[in-house]
């Protein structure tokens, strides 16, 4: 069974930044800070150039971004027009065809919710072919497709989200059981509760989203 750390998660990723806030938490700017390349969606790349950082590729539509930009990034823009993905799905794309396959998402919820639920979505899409995370100032975002063991802390807020209602779930490590629960709603497997230094999933067939709180801290329990 698969068990991954937080800090395990941070070191040797291709940063994706998405046009919405940019993280302001310590956990989210870990990755920035330790990231081999950073890959911008369209309307994100002002921010990476305020910050300092020079993207390796822009990728989008180009409705986001300035044509000043534009012609500063030369060869880095590449222009998508395709208008059945959205930028960030376009730029895990781009990633995966050079081979790079351990991704963070930076910058993906705030400002619409609209376009935070259509990212967030994309996790189940890409999981099967990267090991990729979304990170936002209260917490990580993964998706698993298969049995996995992830790392917590005591109290911890737990949340767990399904794309198949027809597919059981169980867990251990959890405040409230999940039972063989099949997850029609997503508010049905939310707002649980880590009881030790880990827990664990089991199902097939299908893939869930884990949403993880960031702990507040040594001696203390987790951040709201």
């Amino acid at each position: 069974m698969e068990k991954k750390s937080h800090q395990a998660l941070h070191t040797g990723r291709t940063v994706i930044l998405a046009d919405g806030d940019f993280p302001l938490h310590p956990e989210p700017l870990a990755y920035w800070a330790a990231a081999e390349r950073v890959v911008c969606c369209d309307g994100a790349a002002r921010q990476a150039v305020a910050r300092g950082v020079e993207p390796v590729a822009v990728v989008g539509d180009g409705d986001s971004i300035s044509p000043a930009l534009r012609d500063r990034l030369g060869a880095r823009w590449v222009c998508d027009p395709g208008q059945s993905d959205n930028d960030l799905a376009k730029t895990l794309r781009y990633c995966l065809a050079r081979g790079w396959r351990r991704l963070a998402i930076l910058g993906a919820t705030g400002r619409r919710e609209d376009h935070t639920l259509g990212n967030l979505s994309l996790l189940a899409d890409f999981c099967a072919e990267a090991d990729v995370v979304l990170a936002t100032d209260t917490g990580l975002f993964t998706s698993h497709a298969g049995d996995v063991e992830l790392a917590s802390c005591a109290g911890q807020p737990v949340s767990i989200f399904g794309f198949d209602p027809q597919m059981p779930i169980r867990s251990r490590g959890l405040r409230y059981p999940l039972n063989g629960l099949r997850l029609s709603r997503w508010w049905q497997a939310a707002l649980n509760e880590a009881q030790d230094e880990s827990f664990a999933l089991s199902f097939t067939g299908g893939v869930v989203l884990v949403f993880r709180a960031w702990p507040a801290g040594p001696g203390t329990s987790v951040r709201a």
